[in-house]
C-alpha cells in the first residue's frame, strides 16, 4: 500500500500554520461523495459567522469547486490562480453571508486535483500569512482519501465526518477513519449524521460506526448531532442559498454550541 504520510515540507507548513495564530480549524470530510458534506460545511460556517465570529470557509475540493455554487457567489479568482501565482490568497477571498470569508476552489482543472506535496504545503503556508484576523477556519475537504484530505485533516483541531444511513456511506466513513488514524495520526473524530428521517436515527448511526471503531481502531469518536432531511434545504441549495438563511438557521445555529465543533 502506498505510503501517503505527510512529507517534511507539508509537516513544516502545518507546524507554521498552527503556530502562527490561534485559529481553530474544522475539517468537514466524508468517506464518499453525495453525503451533503459541502452543504454541511457552508451552513456550519454561515452559522458561526452569524454569531459574530470571524470565519473563513475554504473549498478544499480543489479541482471540483462547489461552495461558491451553493452560496450563489460570483468569483473572479480561485485557488487555481493562487497556485499559479496569478493572484494572492487575499485576492481570491470573497465575502458571503454575515461577513463570512470564502476561498473558492477551481472547477474542472485536472492539475488542481493532483497537486504536488510542495504545492499543498504552499497553500497551507499562504493561510499562515493572512494578515486579517480569523477565529475559525472551516475546510470543506474533497471526498474520499485524496492527498489533500489527509493534509487538511491533520491540520485541523476538529475533524467532522459526515455520514448518511446507507451501507456505502457507513463503510467508506469507517475506511476514512481507519486510514487517517493508522497512517496519519488523527485520533479524534466527530460524527455528524446527515439527512436523517426519523427520531433516533442519528444516534443509532453513530453507534454502528462506534462499535466497529471500538473493536478495531484506537480512536475517540464523538456524536456531533443530526441534520434531519428537509425539503427546504434542498430548495435552498437549488436557489443557491445556505439553509441557514432559507430556514431561519434551524440546521446549525444551535448545533455548534451543543457539539463543540465551532472551535471555542
Amino acid at each position: 500500500m502506498r505510503d501517503i504520510r505527510l512529507s517534511r515540507t507539508q509537516a513544516d507548513a502545518l507546524a507554521e500554520l498552527n503556530s502562527s495564530r490561534p485559529v481553530k480549524v474544522i475539517a468537514v470530510t466524508g468517506g464518499k461523495g453525495g453525503v451533503g458534506k459541502t452543504t454541511v460545511s457552508a451552513n456550519l460556517a454561515v452559522s458561526i459567522a452569524a454569531q459574530g465570529r470571524e470565519v473563513m470557509l475554504l473549498d478544499a475540493d480543489l479541482g471540483l469547486a462547489n461552495v461558491d455554487v451553493i452560496l450563489g457567489l460570483h468569483t473572479r479568482f480561485h485557488m487555481g490562480h493562487v497556485v499559479k501565482g496569478e493572484c494572492s490568497l487575499e485576492d481570491a477571498i470573497v465575502t458571503g453571508p454575515h461577513g463570512l470569508q470564502i476561498v473558492p476552489a477551481a472547477s474542472g482543472i485536472k492539475h488542481m486535483a493532483n497537486l504536488s506535496e510542495a504545492e499543498h504545503a504552499g497553500i497551507i503556508r499562504a493561510f499562515s500569512d493572512l494578515y486579517h484576523r480569523v477565529e475559525v477556519l472551516v475546510v470543506d475537504t474533497a471526498a474520499g482519501l485524496h492527498d489533500s484530505v489527509t493534509t487538511f485533516t491533520q491540520a485541523a483541531h476538529h475533524v467532522v465526518v459526515v455520514v448518511c444511513d446507507e451501507p456505502a456511506s457507513i463503510t467508506d466513513a469507517y475506511a476514512l477513519i481507519k486510514v487517517l488514524s493508522r497512517e496519519h495520526g488523527v485520533q479524534r473524530f466527530q460524527i455528524l449524521a446527515n439527512q436523517t428521517r426519523r427520531s433516533g436515527e442519528g444516534p443509532d448511526l453513530f453507534q454502528k460506526i462506534a462499535r466497529v471503531c471500538d473493536r478495531f481502531l484506537n480512536v475517540s469518536l464523538e456524536f456531533a448531532g443530526s441534520v434531519p432531511f428537509d425539503d427546504y434545504l434542498r430548495r435552498a441549495v437549488q436557489r443557491q442559498n445556505s439553509g441557514c438563511r432559507c430556514v431561519s438557521g434551524v440546521y446549525f445555529v444551535h448545533c455548534p454550541q451543543e457539539s463543540g465543533i465551532e472551535g471555542r
